[in-house]
């Protein structure tokens, strides 16, 4: 049998990562290469002009004299960790397919745990705000699904105490996934999948769904909608139509079991986030870490107290 590509790529070793990340100086320049890939500009009037502090790490505007460090107006911002703790994090959080905890990172890090939690929730915030805007196209498979554990009384549909959200996936025209969505809403409505569809769906797209009335609210942000009435229990798992909503809704739930103890429900969004930013980008596992430093030296900081609200 032929090994999967993907599953099989060497991904970015932990000696590579030290060899590339392993010093302070290393994750500085790094961050700076990626924050000014053309050079410093001045985030307040916009002059490339600067020279650097010899006692801090800070550049100072030549114009405007504004002094800045190169995790200010960041995510990273007023952090006191160092560069390769957080470089270190980002590779923990982007290599294993199943995510690290708050406390095994706490471990990993020789951080605390407080330390450990704000840095995962900041990194999620960054996956989550990248991809809430990029719509899937094309052929898109979407099923509801539910998030909290086992208790006592109705289960599935209706249940209480539990997340609602909206699992998609973008296939290509050999019914291979290239890319999913994982979204919370309030509750399987048509105006709900209404909101949903217009902010994750491109016009165009074909939707498959069950026969749930809701999912019919597609054809709103002009999907075109094939509705499959396929009864539930262990029928509806095994419809070929569904394969890789299934599939994923398999791999999300084994994940977030094996990797975490629980998910408070405020927070579900950005676990979901995290998966899903990990997945649609499977294919280059080596460029994770990069990529989502960049996208992080662009995300406006976050205040623990802001982590806390969700």
């Amino acid at each position: 049998m032929a090994q999967n590509c993907v599953q099989f790529q060497k991904g970015m070793s932990l000696s590579e990562f030290l060899d590339s990340y392993g010093t302070e100086e290393q994750c500085f320049t790094a961050l700076y290469d990626w924050r000014w890939p053309e050079g410093f500009i001045c985030p307040e009037c916009g002059s490339k002009e600067c020279c650097q502090l010899t006692t801090r790490k800070l550049m100072q505007c030549n114009k405007c004299h504004l002094q800045t460090s190169i995790t200010a107006r960041t995510i990273f911002a007023a952090t006191k960790l160092p560069l390769k703790k957080w470089f270190l994090g980002m590779y923990f959080v982007t290599q294993d397919k199943k995510g690290i905890s708050s406390l095994e990172l706490m471990r990993k890090l020789g951080i605390s745990y407080k330390a450990a939690w704000r840095m995962k929730h900041k990194l999620l915030q960054v996956m989550q705000e990248r991809d809430e805007n990029k719509p899937l196209s094309g052929f898109v498979e979407i099923d509801d699904a539910y998030l909290g554990g086992v208790r006592s009384g109705k289960r599935g549909r209706g249940a209480e105490n539990k997340t609602p959200f909206v699992a998609a996936v973008q296939t290509n025209e050999d019914s291979q996934p290239e890319a999913i969505k994982l979204s919370v809403v309030s509750g399987f409505r048509t105006r709900e999948i209404k909101i949903w569809a217009e902010k994750a769906l491109s016009p165009g797209c074909t939707v498959i769904s069950d026969g749930l009335p809701c999912f019919n609210a597609v054809v709103t942000a002009n999907c075109e909608h094939d509705r499959i009435v396929c009864g539930g229990g262990k029928a509806s798992v095994e419809e070929p139509e569904f394969y890789w909503v299934n599939t994923l809704l398999g791999n999300l739930k084994s994940a977030i079991r094996s990797t975490y103890h629980s998910i408070k429900p405020k927070y579900v969004q950005r676990y979901l986030a995290e998966f899903e930013y990990r997945f649609n980008r499977r294919f280059d596992l080596k460029a994770l870490l990069p990529r989502l430093s960049y996208v992080a030296l662009r995300t406006p900081p976050m205040p623990e107290w802001m982590l806390r609200e969700a």
